[in-house]
């Protein structure tokens, strides 16, 4: 099996900029602020020819209440999973309380672990390890996360144990990457852990509980998912800190990232511009769509027409999408979402022939023909696949360039009904043929130009005859 690695240890110790290193990636929301990380970030690294999983995770302190207590028990989850603990101290602080608690808590559980030094730039390592050997450690470890400093060597020593080459320790693919995405406390993060069927990401009644997109990899019935929690996103005039915006950087990262997107709206309040805003982010990532309306076990029955029947009036320009009215918290309509998740990943990656396109392009033509543009009609010659997820129809022809946008609008919907896309957007590229006699003028004859000239001297003389008459 492939070793887990746990990076753990006080807020502000450089977990996360070690999580970044051992992953080679920037999944984990890096910056100079106490208590950025709050839920457990999972990542795939790779020593020599040992593969590994890393588990970055909020810092813990020991005097934790609210949610930092819940950052802990993640701490704590990740402990137990994994096979080898890697616990960060700050170089430069030296031992600190929380340390020594870790220390004891670690001992405790019987837990194989090893003391990493961070932050030893400036400082000189036997300098940062002298005040750390009271521990009575084997396993001690001086790096420079962010200079990648002491990184390699430091994980060759810790992951000596495992076999070298052993194909069984490969990991398999994701899957189907699903993003769960919406404005602050609709309840995204209690979706992800319904979802999972356990308490995987922090819940916590607070807006912006989730500061990083998550990532988890997990198996439902012989189908391989990877959820994707993500940080809500709120409007430009309302988001101020910068880690807010480091955020719904990586949330809207995470929706080019995904297959599907499932977009979490508040059934108490209804749909409002950001829900829309977030909608125009998915459409223009050409993603897969299922809309879930949460909290629906709170709204009174004699609204739930009211509120159907304005969702399916505002929604029009996404009617491809499923809509689900569920409860997060209680879990009542969620396992339908994997449904709909699976009928729109399909529809995005569904092979489409040339053969068929062309003829469901012809019947949609002769249906309905395009428009004339000076004195002209629009020809559309053919049709073929051009891409998948979201599904690109490429459709060749003449003055193309001129097509109204409302006749693309009306292919697109013929493709959509015609193949049976559910749940995914359909894109339409309009190509115009060359013309072959562009740029190539033709060379006249000796005999065609003396023409020529005695068909330009007639017109003239009839035209001076013309107007003589008039003069008369």
């Amino acid at each position: 099996m492939v070793p887990v690695v746990a990076l753990v240890g006080r807020p502000n110790v450089g977990k996360s900029t070690l999580f970044n290193q051992l992953t080679r990636t920037r999944d984990a929301l890096v910056a100079n602020l106490s208590g950025l990380t709050r839920d457990r970030q999972y990542g795939d690294g790779k020593v020599g020819a040992v593969p590994y999983i890393v588990i970055d995770t909020g810092g813990i302190s020991g005097d934790e209440s609210g949610i930092d207590a819940a950052m802990a028990g993640q701490s704590q989850t990740a402990i137990e999973e994994a096979d080898i603990v890697l616990l960060m101290v700050d170089g430069r602080a030296g031992i600190q309380a929380g340390d020594e608690a870790l220390v004891s808590y670690l001992r405790r559980k019987s837990k194989p672990f090893h003391l990493v030094i961070n932050k030893i730039d400036g400082v000189g390592e036997e300098a940062a390890l002298s005040d750390f050997y009271g521990f009575g450690i084997d396993g001690m470890h001086a790096i420079a996360a962010s200079h990648n400093r002491g990184i390699s060597s430091m994980m060759q020593s810790v992951l000596s144990d495992y076999s070298q080459g052993d194909e069984s320790l490969e990991r398999s693919d994701g899957g189907i990457r699903v993003a769960a995405i919406g404005r602050p406390n609709v309840g995204k993060s209690t979706l992800i852990n319904r979802l999972l069927g356990d308490d995987r990401v922090v819940v916590f009644d607070e807006p912006g509980t989730t500061r990083d997109s998550i990532y988890i990899d997990f198996e439902r019935r012989g189908q391989a998912y990877t959820l994707i929690d993500t940080a809500g996103v709120r409007r430009r005039k309302n988001v101020r800190e910068t880690v807010e915006k480091f955020s719904i950087v990586k949330t809207l990262k995470a929706i080019a990232d995904a297959h599907v997107v499932i977009l979490l709206m508040d059934a108490h309040e209804g749909v409002v511009e950001q829900d829309l805003h977030l909608l125009g982010q998915c459409i223009d990532a050409g993603r897969g769509l299922v809309i879930a309306v949460n909290k629906w076990d709170g709204v009174d029955p004699d609204e739930r027409d009211w509120i159907r029947s304005e969702l399916q009036r505002r929604l029009q320009f996404v009617d491809y999408a499923d809509i689900h009215f569920i409860s997060a918290l209680h879990g009542t309509g969620v396992g339908h979402l994997y449904e709909s998740v699976g009928r729109a990943y399909s529809a995005a990656i569904k092979s489409l022939s040339t053969n068929r396109l062309t003829r469901i392009l012809e019947d949609a033509v002769s249906t309905h023909p395009p428009p004339m543009v000076n004195g002209r009609r629009i020809k559309l010659r053919y049709a073929h696949a051009g891409g998948q997820n979201p599904p690109l129809i490429v459709i060749h022809g003449t003055q193309t360039e001129a097509l109204p946008s409302s006749y693309s609008r009306y292919l697109e919907k013929v493709f959509r009904r015609e193949l049976e896309l559910h749940g995914t957007p359909v894109k339409i590229e309009l190509r115009t043929g060359d013309n072959p006699f562009a740029g190539r003028r033709n060379k006249l004859t000796g005999r065609q130009v003396q023409r020529k000239r005695r068909l330009i001297a007639h017109v003239k003389k009839a035209d001076k005859k013309r107007q003589n008459k008039k003069r008369r």
